[in-house]
C-alpha cells in the first residue's frame, strides 16, 4: 500500500546580508570587506579560484566561524553562532550517521528537539518523498550510492526547516551523470522548499544551471566579491542556449583573471601572464 504524505510545507526563506565581512586567523585575513545580499528564497552561487575563502565565508554564515570585522545578518539579526535558521550541506556525506537508517538520520534533529514519534514520522515521510528516497527509508548510508547519500543529507538538513541552506560543493565528489541528476533534483527541491540557498561551486555550468545570481570572488588572501551576475534565463536551464554560452564566457574571463592572480601570488606564474 502506498503511503500518501502531506504536502511539503513552504517556509519562507530569510534575507541574508554580509556587510564589510572580515574573516581570518591571527593577522592573516582570508576574506576582507565582503559585501553581498540575498533576498528571501533567492539561490546564490559563489564562484572563485581555489583558496579564495568561499567555504570559509559560508561556514561563517552558518555560525561555525567567527568573523573579525563587519556583520553577517539573517533577517536583520546578527549571526552569533549556529542557529535553527541555517542548515549546512557538505561536499562529503560523513555528516550522516552510519549506524542510523536514512529515516532515522532525517528524524534525528526533530528527535533531539523532543518532537513526538508520530510527528517525526510525518516529517521524515515528507522529506523522503521530496528527495525521492521513500523506497530507501530503512537502508543504511553504506547501502546507498553517492547520489542517494547526498539526497539523504539534503533531506536531513531540510527536515529541520532552515530558512537559509548553505551548500559547500555538495556534488563535487559525484560522477558527471549523477551530478547532473542531482543538479536537476536540487532545482526542484529548492523551488518546493522556499528556502534561501548559498551554494559554493568551482563549476561555471553548475552555477548557471542553478543560480538566480552568481557572485565571483577575487583571489585570496583578503578576498572580496569581484562581480555579480543576474542569471536571467528560464528554468529548467539549457547550458547550450545563447544566453548561457554568453554568460559562461563572461564568468570564465572573470575567474580566469583571478586564477592568474592566485598563481602569481604563489610564484607559479609570471607577472605578465
Amino acid at each position: 500500500m502506498m503511503l500518501k504524505t502531506e504536502p511539503m510545507p513552504t517556509k519562507a526563506g530569510a534575507a541574508l546580508a554580509a556587510e564589510g565581512v572580515q574573516i581570518g586567523f591571527g593577522d592573516f585575513l582570508v576574506v576582507d570587506g565582503v559585501d553581498f545580499a540575498a533576498g528571501p528564497g533567492e539561490f546564490i552561487c559563489l564562484l572563485g579560484p581555489s583558496g579564495c575563502g568561499k567555504s570559509t565565508l559560508i561556514t561563517a554564515v552558518a555560525g561555525f566561524e567567527k568573523i573579525k570585522g563587519g556583520s553577517l545578518l539573517i533577517d536583520g539579526e546578527p549571526v552569533h553562532g549556529p542557529s535553527p535558521e541555517t542548515g549546512m550541506v557538505f561536499q562529503g556525506t560523513e555528516a550522516l550517521f552510519d549506524w542510523l537508517t536514512v529515516r532515522q538520520n532525517i528524524e534525528y534533529g526533530a528527535k533531539m528537539r523532543g518532537v513526538s514519534s508520530s510527528e517525526r514520522r510525518r516529517i521524515s515521510d515528507r522529506h523522503l518523498e521530496l528527495v525521492g528516497l521513500t523506497g530507501a527509508a530503512n537502508k543504511f548510508p553504506s547501502q546507498l550510492s553517492g547520489g542517494m547519500r547526498q539526497r539523504a543529507q539534503i533531506a536531513r538538513v531540510l527536515a529541520n526547516e532552515p530558512r537559509v541552506v548553505l551548500m559547500d560543493e555538495p556534488f563535487g565528489a559525484l560522477d558527471a551523470q549523477t551530478r547532473h541528476i542531482m543538479q536537476t533534483e536540487l532545482d526542484r527541491i529548492w523551488q518546493k522548499s522556499g528556502c534561501t540557498i548559498v551554494f559554493v561551486t568551482h563549476d561555471i555550468d553548475e552555477a548557471i544551471l542553478l543560480a538566480d545570481r552568481i557572485l565571483v570572488m577575487t583571489a585570496g588572501p583578503k578576498a572580496r566579491i569581484k562581480s555579480s551576475y543576474e542569471v536571467d534565463l528560464p528554468r529548467p536551464r539549457d547550458e547550450t542556449s545563447a544566453g548561457a554560452i554568453e554568460l559562461h564566457k563572461k564568468l570564465r574571463s572573470d575567474i580566469g583573471e583571478e586564477v592568474r592572480t592566485a598563481l602569481r601570488n604563489q610564484g607559479l606564474a609570471k607577472e605578465n601572464s
